[in-house]
């Protein structure tokens, strides 16, 4: 990454090349930014300091999964939630089982409150770590809604349901990314770790790629 950015403690300001970050809208605008040299930080690193300071708009990020998960897709699943937790950013998923109960365990842990998008009629279908479950009632349909309404979404295992998903997201423009065995499908990067996703998360949210 060759934008550089810069980090002004004093004024909790981001900036990068003379336009100041605006944490809400998650946009850039034009200076005149704080007096002063700042401290050279990554997206990541400026993700980290926006959060610590409860600034940053909670734009939710989803994890897309199989209810039937394996145990080492639950684990990823939840260290996911739980470093998602830890950066500030909110969680949305489907509300169910395996991968999406893991990413919920881990981001309740993390001090989040995981949102449930429920195909239920009811918002009981939740699983028990769901903060904020939301009944939508239509079924598989609810993919569309969470594929819309996040800016990025992460795969971790799964099938059609998942590849439904994955594939709306990229018709509404989001990032979506792959994780362990998640669908292979084109223009979606396939990475080996947490942190690799959280990188790009980072780089969608804070300089928009």
């Amino acid at each position: 990454m060759t934008t550089a950015l810069q980090w002004f403690p004093a004024a909790k300001t981001l900036v990068k090349n003379g336009d100041i970050f605006d944490p809400v809208t998650l946009s850039w605008r034009a200076g005149p930014g704080p007096a002063g040299t700042g401290e050279t930080i990554t997206a990541i690193e400026a993700l980290a300091r926006l959060a610590a300071d409860s600034r940053l708009r909670r734009v939710p990020i989803g994890v897309i999964g199989p209810r039937e998960a394996t145990a080492a897709q639950c684990d990823l699943a939840e260290e996911l939630g739980l470093e998602l937790a830890r950066y500030g950013l909110q969680m949305l998923c489907g509300g169910k089982t395996g991968v999406m109960e893991a990413a919920c365990r881990g981001h309740a842990a993390g001090g989040g409150l995981p949102i449930g998008l429920l195909p239920d009629e009811e918002w009981q279908g939740a699983n028990a770590y769901v903060a904020i479950p939301i009944a939508t009632g239509i079924g598989p349909a609810r993919n569309a809604i969470i594929a819309r309404c996040c800016v990025a979404l992460v795969a971790i295992g799964g099938s059609v349901g998942t590849l439904s998903e994955m594939a709306l997201g990229l018709q509404f423009n989001r990032l979506v990314l792959a994780l362990a065995d998640a669908p292979q499908v084109d223009n979606v990067p396939r990475l080996k770790t947490v942190d690799e996703a959280l990188a790009r998360i980072a780089d969608r949210l804070i300089l928009g790629l």
